[in-house]
């Protein structure tokens, strides 16, 4: 229900909007909060979409770049996590570069026991031989790495609805 509701809004909202000249920063704000929200189908399914993302995404690469608000849904801008969770047993964990310094939170760390219960030969003198050890995997990018926070009014829960902006 909420994503027929949501669709016929952006039509709504991208028709009038075609017939203003020229939209401002806040209609587009709305039109970009409108379209990103969009889940089946995403923004790129829905033809009335496509200008004001493609218009965000060259946007977006200015360095002056302010993202567009929709100040009727008290939104702001969206969140931004580019990783997803680590799969169950592993913790996240940094990477180093090469000058020792901790990347960003990219791997997905766990600490197994390489001798699985096999309790001779674990210690040698007062330090471990090795039996335990760190293991890591690259921690798995999102498909969507942005997200808006939007407040159901009919339930009263906010609502996370994840979009990309790849072209």
């Amino acid at each position: 229900m909420f994503v027929k509701v949501m669709q016929i809004a952006v039509g709504v909202l991208l028709t009038a909007a075609g017939f203003a000249s020229p939209v401002s920063a806040d209609e587009w704000g709305c039109e970009v909060l409108l379209c990103a929200s969009s889940s089946n189908p995403s923004w790129r399914g829905v033809p009335s979409c496509h200008p004001p993302m493609t218009r965000l995404i060259s946007a977006m690469k200015k360095p002056d770049f302010k993202w567009p608000i929709c100040e009727e849904a008290g939104t702001g801008s969206p969140g931004h996590e580019r990783y997803e969770e680590c799969p169950a047993g592993y913790q996240v964990g940094s990477s180093q570069d090469r000058h020792g310094f901790a990347g960003g939170r990219d791997l997905c760390i766990k600490t197994v026991d390489m001798c699985q219960g096999n309790v001779h030969g674990r210690y040698n003198s007062d330090r471990q031989q090795g039996c335990i050890q760190t293991i890591s995997i690259p921690r798995p990018l999102r498909s969507e790495p942005y997200y808006f926070d939007i407040k159901n009014d009919t339930s009263g829960q906010t609502e996370r609805h994840w979009f990309e902006l790849h072209k």
